[in-house]
């Protein structure tokens, strides 16, 4: 299949030169020739096109790629080897033009797919090595060199590193990483080289997660698309019956003809994929990857969004206030042996615990026997202890039943830990909201979202005092992952909703919605694989931006298809009655597809449906 796309795109010298060689005989008084010469200059293009043709109606699709060929060979039937020509150029030219419209609106996104790094500096046993990537393991210490891919998530181990997000996050400026910053891969290495520890294979790291996103969007196929294929079934019809109507009232065969061409290709099939995808690569280049063309339809019917809490409507870079210690037990053990389990799970407020360890120079020891219930807590073996760490009813639930009397206060997040089957103590983090929220919630009302909700598993004290002067329709707190799917589904009664979260505990409830979006940078690789959409920078402004992108693109395919599918049954109607000849037809044919496709491309454009700017989200973590 792809051989024959591929030999019908290339032959579309045959019937140019087939009508510029006819035209010339003409002149010369050869009129016989030059009609043979456009005949045969079409038998190619027709071949072709019927080859690919069995080979879609074999595989169960239907195009209207048929109604060329039945033009051509109509046109060559009934003695109009200048029609059949200029159709034959037409449309082998018509490849081209929608091969290139769509490698245009596919670039943004097909950039991302060349820059996955193929191989990287390795320190071993005090020597550089150059590995490939997918060799490096978790803990392997590298250098980044100043031009390098970063080529897999990892921590900052020694040095500045000052990073090139463009390519992911649409971000024009360098962000300069600290000493212990965790990064993910895919970003560019504008500064010095640097040393990184490897936190994960690269086939597990973020970057290698968004190139197989990128894929697999590039080859699906949206509900509207499908939808175009069904309706090419009745404009067919539609065609033939007028067609045959023509000829059998007016008895003039060349009035048939000149229907069919008109009807070739028909603006439907080209509309819909063309500014799908290039809306598809507009949001790649701000830093939003939409998997699918039917995520981007759906993004533009949303009608109530669910936001979980931590890491996503607040900055997720909760700060270690107090540590709370009970007899028996000491600040720093109490902090070690929370961090030291933290290690394992991907959730923020665990990486919040590992850098307060850290920056206070407590040494952390490998957990063992480990085992996460998501979005509840963490338990293993530290130092040979059994130690449970997370919230503290999960925490408490955990112990014997004299041991369950804490006095752990409620309100602010606290952290729970019990060591040896005995409560330890707690710890008292604080968080905030990411600064411009409240626009940013403005902003989704003006665009159409009739309902938002706060779901979080956290106490409802502290999710209602976090957002207390939020315009939300609704706080669920106190949430398990279980029922953050039910208030999604609770949601939906106001229309398609958009979950969106950063989390292991996350994952289900963004399947379950309409539309699930991750948070690309920080969120777990649960919720990256499970999203419908990846935002690649941290910042929930950019959720506005996806929205008015899918709006907009949505439209522009509509709009195509009603003008195009308007102008060619005008220019249908006009040859049936005489008013178009063949060749005339097929010349307004291509004009109207020309025009279709170059008003689909509108949808890759910059302006007009980015509206005006939200204020920075400062708070992104990065």
């Amino acid at each position: 299949m792809a051989f024959v796309r591929v030999v019908k795109r290339s032959i579309v010298a045959c019937p140019l030169a087939g009508l510029l060689i006819g035209f010339g005989l003409h002149q010369l008084g050869e009129n016989e020739l030059a009609r043979s010469t456009w005949a045969w200059a079409t038998l190619p293009v027709l071949v072709v096109l019927c080859i690919e043709i069995v080979i879609t109606l074999r595989r169960g699709e239907f195009g209207l790629d048929i109604v060329a060929a039945l033009s051509m060979s109509a046109a060559l039937v009934f003695g109009e080897p200048l029609a059949a020509v200029v159709v034959a150029l037409m449309y082998a030219g018509g490849q081209h033009l929608e091969d290139f419209a769509e490698r245009r609106a596919r670039r943004d996104m097909t950039a991302l797919l060349g820059r996955a790094p193929r191989s990287v500096m390795r320190y071993e046993n005090g020597h550089l090595r150059k590995v490939a990537t997918e060799l490096v393991l978790p803990g392997d210490a590298l250098l980044i060199r100043s031009g390098d891919i970063i080529p897999v998530d990892g921590r900052v181990a020694r040095g500045a590193a000052v990073l090139d997000m463009s390519a992911l996050t649409g971000e024009a400026l360098p962000q300069r990483m600290e000493e212990g910053t965790v990064i993910a891969s895919g970003a560019l290495n504008r500064g010095d080289a640097f040393d990184l520890t490897a936190l994960r294979l690269a086939r597990d790291s973020v970057y290698a997660g968004i190139v197989r996103l990128v894929d697999a969007a590039q080859k699906s196929k949206a509900p509207m698309a499908r939808l175009a294929d069904q309706y090419a079934l009745a404009f067919l019809v539609v065609t033939l019956v007028m067609a045959g109507g023509a000829w059998w009232l007016s008895g003039d065969a060349s009035r048939a003809v000149a229907v069919l061409v008109v009807a070739t290709p028909c603006p439907l099939l080209l509309a819909v994929p063309i500014a799908l995808v290039a809306g598809m690569s507009r949001a790649a280049k701000a830093g939003i990857l939409i998997k699918s063309g039917a995520a981007l339809e759906k993004l533009a019917l949303l009608r109530a969004i669910v936001f979980d809490k931590t890491g996503t409507l607040t900055s997720g870079s909760a700060q270690v206030v107090e540590i709370i210690p009970t007899t028996g037990h000491s600040v720093d053990e109490l902090l070690c042996a929370a961090a030291s389990l933290g290690q394992i799970s991907n959730h923020i407020v665990s990486h919040q615990l590992v850098s307060e360890a850290r920056r206070r120079g407590i040494e952390l020891v490998i957990p063992t026997d480990v085992s996460e219930a998501a979005g509840e807590g963490v338990m293993g073996f530290v130092a040979g202890k059994r130690t449970i760490i997370g919230k503290p009813s999960f925490v408490l639930n955990q112990l014997d039943p004299g041991q369950r009397d804490s006095g752990v206060p409620s309100g602010a997040l606290q952290i729970a830990i019990a060591i040896e089957q005995g409560y330890a103590g707690h710890i008292v983090m604080s968080d905030r909201l990411r600064q411009g929220t409240p626009d940013l919630l403005r902003a989704l009302r003006d665009s159409g979202i009739a309902r938002i909700v706060l779901a979080t598993g956290d106490h409802r004290e502290v999710a209602e005092a976090l957002a207390a002067n939020l315009d939300l329709d609704a706080i669920e707190a106190d949430l398990t992952p279980a029922q953050k799917i039910a208030t999604v589904s609770a949601a939906r009664r106001y229309g398609p909703v958009m979950m969106v979260g950063d989390g292991i505990n996350d994952a289900p409830a963004l399947a379950a919605a309409d539309v699930g979006v991750a948070m690309g940078l920080s969120g777990s690789a649960a919720s990256i694989e499970t999203a419908d959409v990846i935002l690649l920078v941290d910042q929930l402004d950019r959720l506005v931006t996806a929205l008015r992108i899918a709006k907009r693109s949505r439209a522009i395919a509509i709009q195509s298809v009603v003008v195009g599918i308007g102008l060619s049954t005008l220019g249908m109607i006009a040859a049936a009655f005489g008013g178009l000849s063949p060749v005339e037809g097929a010349l307004l044919q291509e004009a109207i597809d020309v025009a279709v496709i170059l008003n689909a491309l509108r949808a890759l454009g910059d302006q007009h449906f980015l509206g005006r700017p939200l204020r920075p989200q400062t708070d992104a973590v990065g």
